[in-house]
């Protein structure tokens, strides 16, 4: 973020193995100083689907402070092209199983966010007490419904619930999306993988969050996940932001050089 940053932020985040994997392939990224947070949730068993969160938490590590939001996005876009790569090898290596993961990931540059993702793994917004998801799901199912072909009654039990249609490290190239907006104070945003959204709803989440400071939310949201069973790895990173307090006579303009990108 820039020097000037007008947000100050406050993290917690969590991961478990669950309540029926024995090990864990989710990972997550907290870095406060460069405005990323991220969830990679892997695929592909044990030294394949961690292989591949950790590639992508690793790379997108490796991101410095930037002089703009264009600039932020496009490094954090291409240390995950970067995993990919990484991930790709690994899968040729392992004779050609099919290895990947899923991310969500928040970037924020001054006033600016933008959230970018591949798979399941998703990223919400609470705002003046309203829960919106920011993301929309890379699954079977979420086509599915998008198409009219079933209803969300049925999307419920649907039996391929769970088919993803986008990870990163299966393709030559991550298939990203993105959303972007303008921050405002006490904004909180949850990242996650789908190991809490298949356990807990949108209402169930906006209610342990609402209150509650960002540990403290994720804890709530685990115990929650792991008194239903945890049938998957769960990771949540929670990130709520505050508006700096802003000494002079007069209001402040947008900086220049925010989302989206220059072309969208």
């Amino acid at each position: 973020m820039s020097h000037d940053a007008r947000f100050r932020f406050e993290t917690g985040a969590v991961t478990h193995q669950g309540c029926i994997r024995d090990y864990n392939e989710d990972r997550f990224l907290a870095a406060q100083d460069t405005g990323i947070w991220l969830v990679a949730d892997g695929m592909g068993g044990h030294y394949g689907g961690d292989f591949a969160a950790d590639a992508i938490v690793e790379n997108v590590r490796s991101v410095q402070r930037v002089a703009s939001a264009h600039e932020l996005q496009s490094r954090t876009i291409d240390r995950i092209q970067q995993a990919n790569h990484l991930i790709r090898e690994r899968s040729e290596s392992m004779e050609g199983i099919t290895i990947g993961a899923t991310v969500a990931a928040l970037m924020v540059f001054d006033s600016h966010f933008a959230c970018i993702w591949c798979g399941d793994s998703r990223v919400y917004q609470m705002r003046d007490g309203r829960l919106t998801q920011m993301t929309r799901d890379h699954t079977e199912v979420q086509e599915l419904l998008d198409r009219g072909v079933i209803t969300q009654h049925q999307a419920e039990t649907w039996p391929r619930k769970n088919v993803i249609t986008r990870a990163v490290g299966v393709a030559a190239q991550a298939n990203l999306d993105s959303v972007y907006g303008v921050l405002k104070d006490r904004d909180t945003f949850l990242i996650c993988s789908d190991g809490l959204t298949g356990h807990v709803t949108d209402s169930e989440v906006q209610r342990l969050i609402t209150g509650a400071s960002p540990q403290l939310a994720c804890d709530r949201l685990l115990q929650l996940t792991l008194d239903r069973g945890a049938t998957d790895n769960v990771t949540i990173v929670v990130v709520r932001c505050a508006q700096k307090t802003v000494v002079g006579a007069g209001g402040f303009a947008l900086p220049r050089g925010g989302w989206p990108p220059r072309g969208a």
